[in-house]
């Protein structure tokens, strides 16, 4: 569903489609690798945040703010747009040329309307209020790490931009998400080796894909 917000924004919302389903997301963080991404190829319904994208061509969902100092879209809309055949979803206006923009809301917990996401702040957190709103009954954690490991803040290295992020500020968004996703009977596994983030039950991959 499309719809003209204020000042003629185009915004958008997201379609309960993969109600029941198992849906992983797919972070940036430095622990991502191929192997894993690929072990969820056809097993589950795939959320990739921003450069995830690059390890999941396949995924049925592209997620990136838009909004933060990143600036993810401007630089990788247009590939993205012409590689990516499945949803692609962001919170930035400026970019609904190559993604559905939905509407900013609130920095805790989960939003239940469609149009709307939760931010936590970071993209990251943004991607599991996508997938519960695309009717996920569980949601499953790859990539993140919310931490640096060998001096690595993503998968793939440094960001171009050479935004850092603000781990001990994201961190504790996450414990919001807990009580919202248990009332919607949503189950949510951290399957993140090493994830500095402690608000999620954890399980290695294979487990959780078994």
């Amino acid at each position: 569903m499309v719809k003209t917000g204020v000042k003629g924004q185009i915004y958008g919302s997201v379609p309960r489609q993969w109600a029941g389903e198992t849906i992983v997301c797919l972070a940036t963080g430095p622990s991502l690798c191929l192997a894993d991404v690929e072990a969820c190829r056809g097993r589950a319904r795939v959320i990739a945040v921003k450069n995830a994208v690059d390890l999941a061509p396949w995924a049925d969902v592209v997620y990136g703010a838009g909004v933060d100092r990143t600036a993810w879209w401007k630089h990788e809309g247009p590939r993205v747009a012409r590689q990516h055949q499945g949803l692609r979803f962001t919170l930035d206006p400026k970019v609904a040329e190559w993604a559905t923009v939905l509407r900013i809301g609130g920095p805790l917990g989960l939003s239940t309307d469609p149009g709307t996401l939760n931010t936590g702040k970071n993209s990251g957190y943004q991607a599991i209020n996508l997938a519960a709103l695309l009717g996920a009954a569980r949601i499953l954690l790859l990539g993140y790490d919310m931490r640096s490991a060998d001096g690595r803040d993503h998968f793939f290295g440094a960001h171009p931009t050479g935004n850092k992020p603000d781990y001990r500020e994201f961190l504790p968004y996450f414990r919001t998400l807990v009580a919202p996703l248990a009332d919607l009977g949503v189950s949510i596994v951290n399957c993140t080796p090493g994830s500095a983030i402690d608000a999620f039950p954890r399980m290695t991959l294979t487990e959780a894909l078994a």
